[in-house]
C-alpha cells in the first residue's frame, strides 16, 4: 500500500489498480479488491457500483470543477482562456494519490478493452461538461465544442506528462495542463 494512509475509497482505488496491473482486469474480483484494501465487500459497494467504476472515481468532481472554473473565468475571457481557468480549478483535485497510481492505471487501461471504453466515455463526459459551461457563457456551440475537446486533450496530455515527471513535489498539475493547452493552441493555429 502507499506511504500515506488514505480512507477506504482511496484504498479501494489503489488496491484495484494494483490488482488490475498484477493479474489483469478480468481476473480481478470485487472480493479481492476489498480484501487488498482491508475493507468488506459491502464497504466496496457503498463506494462503487462495480469494479469498472473504480477507474473513473472522481469523474463527477472533475467535471464539476472544470465547469466551475469556466463559469468563474473573467467575463471577457476567450473560450480557451475560460478552459484554462477550468483546467486550473480541476487540477487542484489531483493530489499525490493521483500521481502515484497514474502509471499503473495507464497500464491497466492499456491492457483491457473494457477499461479503454470506460476511459473514452470519461473523456466524452469531461468534454461535455466544458462545452456546456462555455455555452452557458454565451460561446457559440461549435466553438464551445472545439474548446471543450481541446480542454480534454490538454488535460490528458498534461496529466500524462505530470504523472511521468520527477516527483519532487515542486510542480503542480496545472503547470502541465496549461502548457499542454498552449501547445494545442499553437498547433491549431498552424492548421490554417
Amino acid at each position: 500500500m502507499a506511504r500515506w494512509e488514505p480512507g477506504a475509497r482511496e484504498r479501494l482505488v489503489v488496491a484495484a489498480v494494483d490488482l488490475f496491473t498484477e493479474q489483469g482486469y478480468d481476473a480481478t474480483t470485487v472480493a479481492q479488491i476489498a480484501e487488498r484494501a482491508g475493507v468488506t465487500k459491502s464497504t466496496f459497494f457503498r463506494h462503487f457500483p462495480d469494479k469498472r467504476e473504480l477507474l473513473v472515481a472522481g469523474q463527477e468532481t472533475l467535471s464539476r470543477l472544470l465547469a466551475q472554473g469556466i463559469a468563474e473565468a473573467p467575463a471577457d475571457a476567450s473560450p480557451l482562456e475560460a478552459v484554462a481557468a477550468g483546467l486550473e480549478r480541476a487540477s487542484s483535485a489531483m493530489g499525490p494519490m493521483s500521481r502515484e497510481i497514474a502509471p499503473r492505471l495507464k497500464a491497466a487501461v492499456a491492457a483491457s478493452a473494457e477499461l479503454q471504453e470506460r476511459d473514452a466515455l470519461k473523456s466524452v463526459s469531461l468534454a461535455a461538461a466544458m462545452t456546456n459551461a462555455l455555452v452557458a457563457r454565451g460561446v457559440p456551440d461549435p466553438t464551445a465544442a472545439l474548446a471543450g475537446e481541446l480542454g480534454v486533450l490538454a488535460f490528458k496530455r498534461g496529466y500524462a506528462q505530470w504523472s511521468e515527471s520527477e516527483r519532487d513535489g515542486k510542480d503542480d498539475l496545472a503547470d502541465y495542463t496549461l502548457a499542454a493547452l498552449d501547445e494545442l493552441r499553437t498547433a491549431s493555429a498552424s492548421l490554417g
